[in-house]
């Protein structure tokens, strides 16, 4: 048995069968629990992976490994209805440089939110009725484009 130190990515887990503690019953009650979540846990304990377990069970891209990904967990037996249903835009905060002024601190975070909504609108090309315009100034104004 493999044991996954270090390693926070769900579909690298199932797929190369390291071991897995089952906590996709999880999915259901967070669905219930409302709209704003926040996840709040010591280091090391698990956050990155839960969050990499949504994004797999959420993103329409992965539909079709639904069953091997999440076939013989407990999500797997009683899905939601709103499995593989979303688009999804993955941020990583900890890629911004938060060294400078508060005004590079500033530009680095609107760089990375820009690189991700570019790589969101690559991923779903097909799926969204109308380019992202980026705005390199304000990603703010980025995300809010209808």
């Amino acid at each position: 048995m493999k044991f996954p130190y270090a390693l926070s990515d769900f579909g690298t887990l199932r797929q190369e069968g390291y071991f897995y503690q089952d906590r996709s019953d999880r999915i259901a009650q967070l669905e219930e629990a409302g709209r704003q979540l926040i996840f709040i846990r010591p280091r090391r304990f698990g956050k990155t992976l839960l969050l990499s377990m949504l994004e797999h069970y959420y993103d329409v891209r992965r539909a079709e490994a639904f069953d091997a990904l999440f076939g013989n967990l407990s999500i797997g037996q009683q899905p939601t209805p709103r499995h593989n249903q979303f688009l999804v835009m993955k941020w990583d905060f900890s890629l911004v440089d938060a060294q400078g002024s508060m005004e590079e601190i500033k530009a680095a975070l609107y760089r990375h939110v820009n690189d991700r909504i570019i790589r969101f609108q690559r991923t779903y090309a097909e799926r969204l009725p109308v380019p992202i315009a980026i705005d390199p100034a304000n990603a703010v104004s980025s995300l809010n484009q209808r």
